[in-house]
């Protein structure tokens, strides 16, 4: 067996747009195996050390991304067989895929490091632009994929295996590293939330329930009113385990219906035992057919849709899910963002309150798309406890700001000054959550339009 430091020796080289020494390299079967377990230890380390605080393992994690593998040996395969050699190459398959699995050992331990030094250079993450947010994220990849390339290049002359996997190289990367990535650590649950929960019931009473909730809800939702701005709202709180996430749905509801007026036209989505005969529960069919319905009923050229999404949220940008014993995937600002598209729905409102939410923004943002988060894409919010009544940004922005404003971005920016007091106060040790918000190009005048409506009305 080749010692491991060789593998990555010879990993660097690729990642340098240097040929490989094959000659060093011979990837037996241990080989791979030990490659592969040094990536998922590496993985793991860095995805937990991102994770502040306790955290949980998601052991069954390991069954994802297995499509990119499958997609990498295919390529590796197509490359080996390919009679037209432009220089010596690896004697098999296992040898090259070896090295593939090498070079994203070393790419991600070099990520980690950059990203532990990174702010010591260029200061805090959450001061960086939106666009060095992006570069950062995508600058692994994009390497990853032109080193790729520069090493299919070196192995064949086949033009058409060289064009097959220029289309190709760009799928296992974008599938590990966003379409269905690995996520193995989620923030832990307090020891009260884990005393004090013992999951959903799943009986046939109850499962019957859920499917006629979410049909009656839907159902329910009226056509558009004409003549006005309409406001249609929806939450969605899918962590079971801390009652926290249910309050502020119900708060929420009641605000928007006190200010906007969408009594019957609002769809709670909670997980929750305590609900789960009456509210349906927070899972992605149940967001997406939420949507969709939404879509049909309101009139899309001057309605609003209001979406309110409350959690426990991660640095990886996903929304976590608590549903046990439901299997539940977590929700992601690209599948919803996808969601809201297909439904045709031009002006939307969205509001995150979960730790590290900033990260939604730019996946969410367009011309007719307000977005309101909680903290920043580096920071936890704060006061997602087990015994915590609402989130600071929940009480914030729905308690205290809204009852004096129409507008959604003086809401914000009064709930942003009362966070950070009470942040202070309460002894957050971490940093200022630094809640953020992005108002499209838009959007602002059907906004505008909204706030002089419910403010005549409440002349009248």
């Amino acid at each position: 067996m080749t010692p491991g430091f060789v593998w990555l020796s010879e990993a660097a080289r690729v990642l340098t747009f240097r040929a490989p020494r094959w000659e060093r390299l011979d990837g037996g079967p241990w080989t791979l195996v030990v490659l592969v377990l040094l990536s998922l230890a590496v993985g793991l380390g860095l995805q937990r050390e991102a994770i502040d605080g306790a955290a949980t393992f998601e052991w069954r994690s390991i069954f994802k991304s297995w499509s990119a593998t499958v997609v990498s040996v295919w390529i590796c395969w197509l490359l080996i067989a390919s009679p037209r050699r432009l220089e010596p190459g690896p004697a098999n398959v296992g040898t090259l895929v070896s090295l593939l699995v090498a070079v994203t050992v070393l790419l991600n331990i070099a990520d980690g490091l950059a990203a532990k030094l990174a702010p010591a250079v260029f200061g805090p993450a959450d001061a960086w632009p939106d666009w060095g947010r992006w570069v950062a994220w995508l600058f692994p990849m994009v390497w990853e994929g032109l080193a790729s390339l520069r090493l299919w290049w070196r192995l064949t002359a086949s033009g058409m295996v060289r064009v097959i996997a220029l289309l190709l190289t760009p799928l296992p990367i974008a599938i590990s590293g966003w379409l269905d990535p690995m996520y193995f650590w989620w923030p832990a649950r307090s020891a009260e939330a884990r005393e004090e929960y013992s999951g959903l019931s799943l009986s046939e009473d109850v499962l019957d329930t859920q499917s006629q909730l979410i049909a009656n809800a839907l159902r329910a939702l009226p056509p558009s009113q004409p003549g006005v701005v309409n406001v249609y709202a929806a939450t969605y709180a899918p962590y079971a385990s801390e009652d926290v996430f249910m309050h502020e749905s119900a708060v929420v509801a009641k605000t928007m219906s006190e200010r906007f007026g969408t009594s019957g036209r609002t769809v709670e989505l909670v997980t929750n035992a305590k609900s789960q005969n009456t509210l349906p529960w927070a899972t992605r069919p149940n967001l997406h057919k939420t949507i969709a319905r939404i879509g049909a009923v309101m009139d899309r050229e001057k309605d609003v849709l209001f979406l309110h999404l409350t959690s426990h949220g991660g640095r990886d940008g996903l929304l976590a899910t608590d549903s046990y014993p439901l299997e539940s995937e977590p929700m992601t600002p690209a599948l919803l963002k996808q969601w809201l598209d297909e439904a045709g729905i031009r002006w939307r409102v969205i509001s995150i309150s979960a730790c590290f939410s900033g990260s939604w923004i730019e996946p969410l943002a367009d011309d007719g798309t307000l977005v309101m988060t909680a903290a920043d894409a580096t920071h936890t919010s704060y006061g997602c406890g087990s015994r915590s009544p609402l989130t600071f940004f929940g009480q914030a922005m729905y308690v205290d700001a809204l009852k004096a404003t129409w507008s959604f971005r003086q809401a914000h920016a009064q709930a942003r000054q009362l966070i950070e007091v009470r942040e202070k106060e309460a002894g957050k040790t971490d940093g200022y959550s630094n809640p953020q918000i992005r108002e499209g190009a838009a959007i602002g005048e059907v906004l505008k339009r909204l706030e002089a409506q419910q403010s005549a009305q409440t002349r009248r």
